[in-house]
């Protein structure tokens, strides 16, 4: 579906929604917690009843900071980042979990669409125009890089070749 973004120059040739993946839904984290909290407190009963009392406490603190970094990854999830190739930009906009947007324009027409490998990492991918660099899809696995890598250059060799179709010129 062709779109119209606001200050663009016309439709969207290429878009691109990425959201970092996570496998816990809401009720999961919530099931997550409850079960550490449960376990948390059969054993530190456990301790309690032979005189340990302090193992409880660390208990505590123990499910009070698995919960608050949990909830902060999943916090994360809210972020988002927005690829969309008009005939004369791309324009990436991020979303970050807050809320904040920041928005980063470059242009299409020396625009280069590169994958920077590392030995046993998962490669960053930059988008480059001139002497701007971007990454982009930094929350994605190796494959989902390579699969949206290729996807961009098609979209970018097809806006800057473009095919006129002239009836007349058919033989």
């Amino acid at each position: 579906m062709m779109s119209h973004a606001p200050g663009s120059a016309g439709p969207a040739l290429f878009e691109a929604v990425i959201t970092p993946h996570r496998s816990l839904s809401p009720a999961g984290l919530r099931i997550l917690l409850g079960g550490l909290a449960l376990v948390t407190t059969v054993v530190g009963m456990r301790f309690w009843a032979i005189g340990a009392w302090p193992v409880m406490g660390f208990g505590v603190i123990e499910v009070a900071l698995a919960g608050f970094l949990l909830c902060l990854h999943h916090r994360s999830a809210r972020a988002r980042e927005l690829v969309m190739l008009h005939e004369g930009s791309l324009r990436v906009v991020r979303v970050d979990p807050s809320g904040l947007m920041h928005e980063r324009v470059l242009s299409s027409a020396w625009l280069r669409v590169r994958l920077e490998e590392e030995p046993r990492r998962v490669p960053r991918l930059m988008v480059c125009s001139h002497d701007i660099s971007e990454e982009i899809g930094s929350c994605l696995g190796e494959t989902e890089k390579r699969d949206l890598a290729r996807a961009l250059r098609v979209a970018l060799h097809d806006a800057q070749n473009p095919r006129f179709d002239n009836p007349q010129l058919r033989g």
